[in-house]
């Protein structure tokens, strides 16, 4: 008998801290034995929160999907620089942290809005010659990245108790939010690196709407078709989105 090819439409998957994105969609494929499945915009492995799954015909929606607007919420931690610019590198500095008041953070953050050029970090999944960057970076290699027009719609402090400030950001697709901690940190002097990230919103989705991956993996295949955003309503989200 063939393998069922699946229904067609969007999954919103609440993605937990540890897997891939792409584990996610090996895992939501072997599990309802759906052939086409991919996701639209990478999380890393630590980052939590909204991740779009397409399936079946919904696939061709993909690049429309991945190229709209995100918010995301997390934790910078101030007075150590990483080798990532996340919690998952190695230390290359530690600097005591000045006095700062959470308003003083939140008008350093206001620099940040708008237009801007940003570097990708080595540590990502930007290919050269068909070679992941962090795959190099492993290897100690460094090469050049040029940089990329991104646009920060907004940069909100919302808390900060010594070293760790609390934020929002909504921004274009293809920001990295490492690298906006990276750079806070340069901007106070005494580096930073991201802690935790979660991803909230991206288009006109957000992750209320999202199912826990662990629950998607106990529903049979009617659950599913239930929890599909069909493939009408998905249009309309790509014109408004």
């Amino acid at each position: 008998m063939p393998k069922y090819t699946g229904p067609d439409g969007v999954l919103l998957v609440d993605k937990p801290s540890g897997p891939t994105s792409h584990d996610v969609v090996n895992a939501v494929r072997r599990h309802f034995g759906v052939k086409k499945v991919g996701h639209c915009g990478t999380l890393d492995p630590n980052a939590t929160g909204l991740l779009i799954l397409v399936l079946g015909k919904a696939t061709k929606l993909s690049d429309s999907l991945m190229g709209q607007d995100k918010v995301y919420e997390g934790v910078i931690t101030l007075g150590k620089e990483t080798s990532s610019f996340d919690v998952d590198g190695d230390i290359l500095s530690e600097t005591p942290v000045p006095p700062l008041s959470c308003e003083e953070l939140t008008t350093m953050a206001l620099d940040f809005k708008g237009d801007q050029m940003q570097t990708p970090p080595m540590v990502s999944a930007i290919k050269k010659d068909g070679v992941p960057l962090y795959k190099l970076a492993r290897k100690g290699i460094e090469v050049e990245r040029p940089p990329r027009l991104i646009h920060v719609y907004y940069f909100k402090i919302t808390q900060f108790q010594t070293p760790d400030c609390e934020f929002e950001i909504a921004c274009t697709k293809g920001t990295y939010i490492r690298s906006i901690a990276h750079d806070l940190g340069q901007k106070i002097g005494c580096g930073a690196h991201l802690k935790t990230l979660r991803r909230t919103v991206s288009g006109s989705f957000n992750v209320r709407k999202a199912y826990r991956l662990e629950r998607i993996l106990e529903m049979e295949i009617a659950d599913l078709s239930k929890a599909l955003i069909p493939l009408d309503q998905l249009r309309e989200s790509t014109l408004t989105g």
